[in-house]
């Protein structure tokens, strides 16, 4: 036991990890004492469904990322595999620790019991956990009254730089010593790979090109699956992984807005920043959205679970293009926009009428900016069960002559029908056995047929789901839903 040890405060990085504009550090810089940085890989996330290699990966990055800012400090961020119970404890073997800094985690269920643990850890050791507010969710409140205005109001505050003093973050070497004694990580990630990197450095070149250029043609191009890649703005996995701040994001845009002739893009854009903590909000607020339905009047609605029809859909086979070419591009790259996800959604739901949550954790693993408060609530309302929103079927075909005229994307991720014009790229099942002779394919084995009657399925969806929202339950449900999570002024998307 060492005697006379020194008191430090520590910071514990979740889904926060950068320096800038980042309360906990902020605060625990505050106190004069010397702080050490710790980012933990918990076993109980990296073994969880939700999530995958592509997802630390991006964590590596980003703390790697942190650690070349620190090094101008003597410093860097203790990285270990284990969990924060146990790493604490190893800690105190060395320091007095009286206070432990962190945000407000909108997780998954086995994070929120994973704190419920650690703040009674931290009662029976007497040390203060302060949890900061995170990107302007709010905890414990019961209603929405008055949430924009006071999202509004975070959303302009002064931005918290990262100023410590000398000397004051652990150094180096200190860090080392504990490394002898903890599993370090290897942080180690694929050289090439198509996926964004991780960081806040490289979240900025995203921003930056965004803002001074590719925000131009934003609403023009958002709909659009292989358009949308450029013109959007592409900072969901740096906002989810919190390399950067919506603080920071939301002040860039009001900055750039000013001088901007393409207001109504930036405008749209703030727009779904709002819309993003509206959702994470939900979650928030009602975090068994996870595994059930938010409108219990659905808990009675039952499918039957087929795994022929969700592996042709989680591996791009089912038959229908555009579904195909959305599920190769996302499990190759991470990303779709937001229309495809919708589509992809609504396709396994109504059109294979499956459950939502036997697409939860596919989905969860391929979206390189898996955020829980947006993708819980955001499935159930593509699957059309939360009772408050319209139902919406997409139609694959029509949304690929729509979004996709030229058949580009599909052509992009679907090889197979490379070749053909576009008409047929889109439906390609209307093809003769002339026609599909002469353009070289041969359906059910070069591609499949689809798998499904769309036409049938998507009436017969239709009629069950519009039957259900006249169920008393379900309408009894509403009426707490909107009580619970929408505004009284309706004004979420309302120009700044």
């Amino acid at each position: 036991m060492i005697k006379n040890k020194e008191e430090i405060v520590v910071v514990w990085f979740k889904r926060d990890l950068r320096l800038h504009d980042n309360e906990a550090i902020f605060k625990a810089i505050s106190t004069g004492k010397r702080v050490l940085l710790v980012y933990i890989f918990e076993n109980i996330l990296l073994n969880d469904p939700n999530y995958s290699e592509r997802h630390w990966n991006f964590v590596k990055e980003s703390l790697c990322d942190i650690n070349s800012v620190l090094k101008k400090y003597n410093s860097k961020v203790l990285i270990v595999n284990s969990d924060i119970i146990n790493i604490i404890n190893n800690l105190l073997q060395y320091y007095h620790i009286k206070e432990i800094f962190s945000h407000q985690e909108t997780g998954i269920l086995i994070t929120y019991e994973r704190d419920k643990s650690f703040k009674r850890f931290c009662r029976n050791n007497q040390i203060s956990w302060h949890e900061n507010i995170n990107n302007g969710v709010q905890r414990g409140i019961k209603n929405r009254n008055n949430w924009i205005k006071h999202w509004n109001d975070y959303m302009r505050q002064k931005q918290l730089k990262f100023t410590p003093n000398e000397s004051q973050l652990l150094t180096v070497d200190d860090i080392e010593i504990i490394e002898q004694f903890v599993q370090k990580t290897d942080l180690n990630t694929p050289k090439e790979k198509p996926f964004q990197k991780g960081g806040t450095s490289t979240g900025w070149r995203y921003a930056n090109t965004f803002f001074e250029v590719r925000h131009k043609d934003y609403m023009y191009n958002i709909s659009k699956p292989e358009y949308s890649r450029n013109s959007c703005s592409r900072l969901s996995p740096y906002l989810a992984w919190g390399n950067l701040s919506v603080r920071e994001i939301f002040q860039k845009g009001l900055e750039i807005k000013q001088h901007s002739d393409k207001k109504k893009h930036i405008n749209a854009f703030l727009s779904r920043l709002r819309w993003q903590a509206h959702f994470i909000q939900k979650f928030e607020m009602e975090h068994i959205m996870e595994n059930v339905s938010i409108n219990k009047g659905y808990h009675k609605l039952k499918k039957s679970v087929s795994k022929h029809y969700q592996k042709a859909w989680k591996e791009g086979y089912t038959g229908f293009p555009l579904v195909d070419a959305s599920m190769r591009c996302l499990n190759t790259t991470g990303y779709i926009n937001f229309r495809m996800r919708a589509m992809i959604v609504s396709f396994f739901t109504h059109i294979l009428w499956q459950p939502w949550q036997d697409a939860a954790h596919h989905l969860s693993q391929q979206f390189l900016d898996f955020e829980p408060g947006i993708h819980f609530p955001q499935l159930q309302m593509q699957a059309g069960e939360t009772g408050i929103n319209s139902i919406r079927i997409y139609n694959p075909t029509k949304n690929g002559i729509e979004y996709d005229k030229d058949a580009t994307f599909i052509k992009k991720w679907v090889p197979e029908l490379k070749d053909l014009d576009p008409a047929f790229a889109h439906e390609p099942y209307l093809m003769t056995p002339l026609e599909q002779q002469l353009n070289n394919v041969n359906l059910g084995k070069d591609y499949p047929n689809p798998i499904v009657d769309i036409k049938k399925n998507r009436k017969e969806a239709s009629d069950v789901l519009w039957n259900l929202k006249k169920n008393s339950e379900v309408k009894k449900e509403n009426k707490r839903i909107l009580s619970k999570h929408t505004f009284s002024n309706r004004k979420i998307l309302s120009d700044n």
